[in-house]
């Protein structure tokens, strides 16, 4: 295949690499320095007092291992990718924690465990799809990678774009009707997606991640989600934060993972966007709200930009409650 605009030859340093290990080789991940966490309620130390976290990373199509540390947000940590790999931010799609396979219940999004292994996914081939819309909802579930990239997480059985087969879970969504919407949040993408009329054709620009001939096989609709799927595999975990520096945290509790698995359910119900991390803000900005009233102001200040619908808002806030109280 051609190299595009933005890929170079990967030439890696030995200070980046580490040689001879392949994808899937590696089970285990990084044996960071151990770290503490703060008090709650203090600031954190100043960036040169703080542990160095070294996470290590393959390109999921195959490549040598890279070590990575010094990142605070998701954006960071793509850079940081490109870097070891001599590639440019934009070509990494998305990243799996602990597998190279394109499975969505292990994306990265706002947590990694300690000792989670991280598989950057980059562009690989591009295709152009017409769609006849022949109902009013496409059967499309959008995430994004948290730098600018929506793409495709779910698609439900029987539905209008499951009868596409060219159309997969991980492409990413590049255009729609020749309008570029890169850089455009998940769940504006959803919504342009659903105002689309009925009875008529559109076009899709997608792109799929790069994969090596071994990960050939066929399309995947995406995993539902699992009940016990855990945040991250080491004993605490690194959160990452689009304002502010990361901070290390414990495992969630099981309160926090219930609440986030209904909430990241209500986001895929009402606005047809999976988002583990945005779940998570809402569980903690409605943890010590007294009242459906308080909790929708609150959120309101901290995430307005979503305008949620009255009767969503009410929902997560029942969910939260739920949780709290064990109802699930």
């Amino acid at each position: 295949m051609p190299l595009g605009p933005w890929r170079k030859k990967n030439k890696c340093t030995k200070e980046q690499l580490v040689e001879n290990e392949e994808v899937g080789g590696h089970a285990g991940g990084s044996n960071p320095a151990k770290s503490t966490v703060n008090g709650a309620g203090l600031p954190p130390p100043p960036a040169n007092l703080r542990p160095k976290l070294v996470f290590h990373t393959q390109l999921a199509h195959g490549s040598p291992t890279g070590r990575i540390e010094g990142f605070s947000n998701v954006k960071e940590l793509y850079g940081k990718i490109a870097d070891a790999f001599n590639m440019a931010p934009p070509e990494i799609l998305f990243c799996t924690l602990n597998t190279h396979k394109i499975d969505m219940e292990k994306l990265l999004g706002g947590q990694i465990g300690l000792e989670d292994f991280i598989f950057a996914h980059v562009r690989g081939l591009k295709k152009e799809v017409e769609v006849f819309k022949s109902e009013d909802a496409l059967g499309l579930t959008i995430t994004d990678n948290g730098a600018g990239f929506a793409f495709i997480k779910r698609i439900k059985d029987n539905s209008v774009v499951d009868n596409v087969k060219v159309i997969c879970v991980g492409d990413h969504i590049e255009c729609i009707n020749g309008h570029n919407i890169v850089g455009t949040r998940h769940f504006e993408v959803a919504r342009m997606l659903k105002e689309l009329p009925r009875d008529q054709t559109f076009t899709l620009k997608l792109v799929e991640p790069m994969k090596a001939f071994e990960m050939l096989e066929p399309r995947s609709k995406g995993a539902k989600p699992a009940s016990e799927n855990k945040m991250g595999t080491g004993r605490g975990t690194l959160r990452l934060r689009s304002k502010g520096p990361a901070t290390v945290e414990d495992l969630p509790t099981e309160f926090e993972e219930k609440a986030v698995r209904k909430v990241d359910d209500l986001l895929e119900s009402y606005m047809g966007i999976r988002d583990t991390e945005l779940a998570a803000t809402m569980v903690e900005v409605g943890r010590d709200k007294k009242n459906p009233d308080e909790f929708a102001m609150a959120l309101d200040d901290a995430l307005g930009d979503f305008a949620f619908p009255d009767e969503f808002v009410f929902d997560v806030w029942g969910a939260i409650g739920d949780a709290r109280l064990g109802r699930f």
